[in-house]
């Protein structure tokens, strides 16, 4: 049921194409926002976009690669010319890599993640914040992983760069705390999303290791993460900015 958390504001979301993002999408659109997608595969874009257009929401969509500067600043200038502002961000798009020792891992493993973990948070933010600064500010959330706040076994590169998002959350956070721009993080613990299936299937018994670590002895939902994102997007928490929200089912308490 909407509460229309996010009503009137225009929202833009990165890796909407599926898991995390799509649920972001959904219930951004479902609390209000028009919201602009962004991923790599229209065909899924496309569905996306005509699903939630379908269901009374005002959605668009733009194909780009956040790894080029130029892609990324191409769907922060859609969505200003198309709505006039931006008022929120989620900048979501991360692949996850292989789960290789660190003294196997290939440089071309740890180039791709770094790649789109960490330059492409870091291209959505540079054009994110100039639009916001012309806007007069608004809300951005970066998506870590509870791998940004704790090590994981042979995920070297992927832990790196969730950390290395966290500092780019905190930086920005400082920077712009008094020019009315927000910006935070959620750490998602084990969450259903193409990463996790992909490691589940190479990884038999994984997805049960990790559920025993966490205390909800689960693996979350990706609405779940959404629901978070959209909250910290929201005029709810004025007072809240450079913070790391682990949405992980106690993961990191333990």
């Amino acid at each position: 049921m909407s509460s229309d958390l996010l009503s009137g504001k225009v929202v833009l979301i990165t890796g909407a194409s599926s898991g995390i993002g799509a649920a972001t999408a959904r219930a951004c659109a479902q609390e209000g926002a028009t919201v602009v997608l962004t991923a790599r595969r229209e065909d899924r874009l496309a569905a996306l976009t005509e699903e939630l257009n379908a269901g009374g929401a005002r959605a668009s969509y733009v194909v780009a690669d956040v790894t080029a500067a130029g892609d990324a600043g191409k769907a922060v200038d859609f969505a200003v010319s198309a709505y006039g502002r931006l008022d929120g961000a989620f900048n979501n798009a991360g692949i996850g890599g292989d789960r290789t020792p660190l003294h196997l891992m290939s440089d071309e493993v740890y180039e791709s993640i770094m790649d789109t973990n960490v330059r492409g948070v870091f291209n959505c933010l540079r054009h994110e914040l100039a639009a916001m600064l012309e806007g007069g500010g608004g809300s951005i959330v970066n998506n870590s992983s509870v791998g940004g706040l704790v090590a994981i076994p042979t995920a070297a590169p992927y832990i790196a760069s969730k950390h290395a998002v966290i500092g780019l959350t905190r930086a920005a956070a400082d920077e712009y705390a008094q020019q009315g721009i927000r910006v935070n993080a959620v750490a998602p613990g084990t969450t259903r999303s193409e990463i996790t299936r992909d490691w589940f299937g190479r990884n038999p018994g994984l997805e049960e290791v990790a559920n025993s670590l966490t205390p909800q002895g689960r693996t979350a939902e990706p609405e779940e993460i959404a629901q978070a994102v959209a909250w910290l997007l929201s005029d709810r928490c004025p007072f809240l900015t450079g913070t790391v929200m682990p949405v992980d089912g106690g993961f990191v308490n333990k």
